[in-house]
This record gives C-alpha cells, structure tokens and sequence, in this order.
C-alpha cells in the first residue's frame, strides 16, 4: 500500500466537511435548518448555481492536482466550464422547461452535453442525465428517485468510457451510488451517505493507480465531484458547505513526467464534437471507428437528438471524417496536451493543401481539378466555423492555404484558423473576395515553392487583379450612384455599386451592363479580362464579350468559364 512521504498531502485529508463526519452529523458551530424532504426546481437552480460557485473557488485547487492528460491539468477548469453551461441552459431555458426537478435537470443535462470539456466534462454530463432521465416528468425528486439516479448515472458514466480504470472519477461515482442504496430512503440520507462513500472512495486512488500515488494526489475529476455530492447535501440539509481542500506539495521532476492516469502518451490530441443525426448504430459504429484512431474514446447522447463525441488521438482530421461518416459535426474543439514533448507522433499525411470556398457547380469543378480542396459554398445551408475547422482538419495536411471566393466568410473563417492554428495545424488565408481573384491566385500556386513564398505570391497575384460583379438586386435601397429597386441590375467593382440598370432583366440589358462594366473596368488599364459565368447568365454572353472586346480592345485577351453560382449573373477579373 502506498504510504505518504513525510509533509506529503494525505490522501484522507481530502475527505469533504461535515458529509465525511463518521458520525453523520455536522461540525461545531455550523447552523443547520430543516432538511428538505424532496428536490423541486428551486432547489435543483439552487443546487446547479451552488456548483458553480463551489467549482471556481476549487477549481485552481483540483487542476493542481491533475495529473492527467498533463502535469499543469485543466480538469478543475473543464469541470467548472461544464457546469456554467449546463446552469447557462438552465436558466436560458422557457419557464415551462424548467418549472419542475425533471425538467430542470433535463436542461441542466443536456447544456452539460453541449457544452462539455474534455473527458470530466463527458463524464458529468452523463451524471446529470442520469439524474434527469430518473425523474423525467416528475415535479419533484425525492430520496428513492436520488437513489435510483445516482445509479443511473453511474451506468452512464461507467458506459462512456471506452475503458474504464479503478482509481478515477468513477470509482468515486461507483461508490457514492453504492452508498445511496443504504439506509432509510428519506432524502438527507441519501445524500450524506453519498457523499460519505465518494469521499472514501477518493481518498483511496492513490491506492489504486500508482500515478496518481508516484504524485501524492488524489483523482483529479474525483475530487471534482465530490464536491458536487458536498453541495447538494449542503443544499438539502441546509447545512453551511465545509469543503477542505487538499493541499499540494510542489512537484518533483519525477512526478512532472509521471505517465497518463488514462490513455496512452502515444497521443497527442483531444478532439471533441458534438453530433446531429446520428442513430444508435451510428453512434455504436463511431465509437468502433474511433477506437481504431485513438484511446479514451467517448460517444455520448443526452437521451434525443444531441451527442458529443471525445477522443484522443493523433489524427484529427479522421476523428472529425469518422464523425461526418455518420452524423453532422459542429463545435468541434481540438487541444494539444503536451506542446513541451518534443517527439510528436505522425499527424500529417501530407505538407501542403490549398482550400477553395466557392459557390457554383462549375466553379467547383474548376478548382478541384486543379488540385485544390473544394468547399461549393451553395451547397452548405448556414455554414459555420465549425464546418470550415472540419475542412481545415480534414486536408491532413502541415500547411493549409485558404482562398475565399467571397467576402462574406471572413468572422466564420477567422474562427476556424484560430482553432485549426491553435491546434497545430499552420493556415493562411489569402485575400480573395471573387472567384476571379481565387483563379488568378491558384494560377501562379506552385507547390514546389517555400510554402511562405508561395503564398506571397497568390497574394500578389490576387490582388493584381481587380474584381467586378454583375447581379440582380435582392432589395430596394440607396447607393452612391442612386436608388435601387428590387429586381435591378447592378454592376459592382470591388465590392461598390458603380452602374445600375432598371430591371426586370433582359439578355440584352444583362449584356450591355456587363459591357459597360468591363469597359470601366479596363479603364485602368489591363491585359487579361477573365469571366465566370453564374447559373443566369444568358446563353449568348460569352460570344457578346469576346465581341465587344475584340472591337474596343482589341489589345485584351478574354477567358470565359462556366460558374453555376445561383446569385451573380457574371464575376468579371481584370489584370
């Protein structure tokens, strides 16, 4: 058995005030009031708002001592983030989703899902569901429902684990629900016999995972839900909350490259995601595909429509392309443990990748046959950073060149490159605000350049080359050359209305508009006049601009492509 080492922190010292008391009772000079007979919503508000608290004040206190995934730990942080979420749900939620215990629960359950971080996060929302599937319905919880609930939740915390290990969060869980079976069935009891058991049980992991007895602490996640259980039974005694944190000593070099309480060093990331539309098969399927990647490994849902996924591996891009496979990723967040290891395993398949966000059919084609990763932008309904991070991810490759074919993608984009940079992965948006500018930018790409050098130079490229649009108005408004009413003909250059033409709209309107804009475009000066046409385009437009060019610059040579974009009548680039 372990023994502490002289001025180590005690593992029984973690044992959690007057809930840990041997004799049930609370210590001197703690008032008390009448301990209530069942949870209502007020008190599940009550107790959720009461985590809250009680998690940030331990928070630094519980990450000191986690030595899992990395010795500098963020399971106090990722355990009081979820738990802000699931009061965040809880009180966002309509009054009639939240006006009674199994309601409330039901929310605090499912903003702890979506909102979870990391492994403790998964894991604590599972406790909450299971404490929210046992009353479902139910306007109050009483002693027997907490006591079927804990055992609820311990199934489902045990189940989200792909392998469980003695000596974690679990064991304490386990214990506490253990506990609960014992005794009269009143609420009190209950609670305090829980908390009693997990308390114990915690101060015995370092017994069980040599880990965490090689550091001298206890189980980080373990320490975080006990300070849950205190809470509630603070809550439905009414007792002051007495919760004695464990003190720490400084860490030797030794126990700062102690090995994983769980998992193996051999991977580097923690992906997590949450799922939509995904069936039980599904979620079953993933977990196997995702085993094969990586360790820890947890597909979860909340009891409906919503899962989130976790797992710890090195190949990010085929954990998110494993969740595509079956259902539709967002939120997806990618974290390093450890940027101080200097042996990374493999992550990259490739060094170079460029990505096109485009719309149209056409234009697709067009940049995908020239190597590029293509994203048709008409094709995705309210795209999100998160889907863009699942583009980025999904290129598995060092360095990802970004070529945004509209101007609109910017606050989504800059999210996306945040996490993808974030998480190792080294991106570069060029600014391209047409595809005209995206075509002149991949045409000078060369992947056997520098990767910076090459990125200067479709940056170049891409702003040498004035871009202008030509399209219908979606709606009535003023411009700096006039009124605009829905249905008109507008003729941009750089993103500025510069020519407009009363609709509705004919192929020769559309035709002498877009001579005209080319005209003023040329009016600069230029060499090169490139079109693409959109999924409005008339028939005869390419043959009406090779022949007005070839009469009034004859000196210009013109490339037509066929776009399909399904609201620009014609993208014109000049250069």
């Amino acid at each position: 058995m372990h023994k502490p080492q002289p001025g180590m922190a005690t593992p029984m010292r973690v044992t959690g005030g007057w809930s840990s008391d041997q004799t049930g009772g609370p210590p001197a000079g703690v008032d008390t009031l009448p301990a209530m007979q069942v949870l209502d919503a007020g008190a599940v508000r009550q107790w959720a708002d009461a985590c809250v608290r009680s998690l940030d004040a331990n928070r630094e206190a519980i990450d000191r001592i986690n030595v899992y995934p990395v010795p500098d730990g963020d399971t106090g942080t990722n355990l009081l983030q979820t738990m802000r979420s699931a009061l965040d749900a809880l009180l966002r939620a309509p009054a009639d989703a939240r006006d009674a215990a199994g309601t409330s629960l039901a929310a605090l359950a499912r903003g702890a899902l979506a909102g979870a971080r990391g492994n403790s996060g998964v894991i604590l929302s599972q406790v909450l569901r299971g404490l929210a599937e046992t009353v479902q319905g139910a306007s109050t919880m009483t002693g027997g429902a907490l006591r079927q609930a804990l055992r609820r939740a311990d199934e489902l915390a045990t189940a989200a684990v792909s392998k469980p290990v003695a000596g974690t969060v679990l064991s304490v869980l386990h214990a506490a629900a253990e506990a609960a079976g014992d005794g009269p069935d009143d609420l009190e009891n209950v609670i305090t016999s829980a908390a009693k058991a997990g308390a114990a049980a915690l101060a015995d992991t370092p017994r069980q995972l040599a880990v965490l007895a090689k550091a001298g602490v206890v189980d980080a996640g373990g320490r975080g839900l006990l300070v849950l259980l205190d809470t509630l039974a603070a809550v439905v005694t009414g007792r002051e909350e007495v919760t004695e944190v464990v003190p720490v000593l400084p860490r030797t070099p030794e126990s700062l490259t102690t090995g994983r309480e769980a998992g193996s060093s051999e991977f580097e990331y923690e992906v997590m995601y949450l799922l939509d539309g995904v069936t039980d098969d599904g979620a079953e399927r993933l977990r196997a595909d995702l085993g094969g990647l990586g360790d820890c490994v947890s597909v979860v849902g909340d009891g409906a429509e919503l899962w989130t996924v976790h797992v710890h591996c090195n190949d990010i891009g085929a954990a998110v392309e494993a969740g595509i496979g079956v259902g539709r990723p967002h939120r997806i967040t990618v974290a390093r443990f450890a940027d101080q290891i200097t042996a990374q395993a493999t992550r990259f398949v490739r060094d170079r990748a460029v990505v096109v966000l485009v719309s149209g059919q056409g234009a697709a084609e067009l940049f995908r046959a020239e190597g590029a990763v293509v994203v048709d932008l008409a094709e995705v309904e309210a795209l999100t950073w998160a889907d863009l991070l699942a583009v980025l991810v999904s290129t598995r490759a060092r360095q990802v060149t970004v070529l945004p074919g509209s101007p609109d993608l910017r606050e989504h984009l800059d999210e996306a490159v945040t996490q993808a940079v974030a998480a190792g992965q080294d991106v570069v948006v060029v600014p391209t605000a047409s595809p005209v500018q995206v075509l002149a930018a991949i045409a000078v790409h060369d992947p056997s350049r520098r990767a910076g050098d090459d990125v200067v130079a479709m940056a170049e490229a891409a702003a040498a080359t004035r871009r202008g649009e030509l399209a219908a108005s979606d709606r009535d408004g003023i411009t700096w050359v006039g009124q605009v009413a829905k249905g008109d003909l507008l003729g941009l250059l750089d993103g500025e209305v510069v020519l407009i033409e009363p609709g509705p709209a004919s192929a020769d309107t559309v035709g002498d508009l877009a001579c005209r804009l080319v005209d003023r475009m040329l009016g600069g000066g230029g060499e090169l006049v490139t079109a693409v046409l959109g999924a409005d385009a008339p028939a005869d437009l390419a043959d009406l601009l090779e022949g007005h060019l070839r009469h009034s610059h004859p000196e210009v040579e013109l490339t037509v492509y066929p776009g399909g974009q399904p609201d620009t009548i014609i993208f014109v680039g000049v250069e």
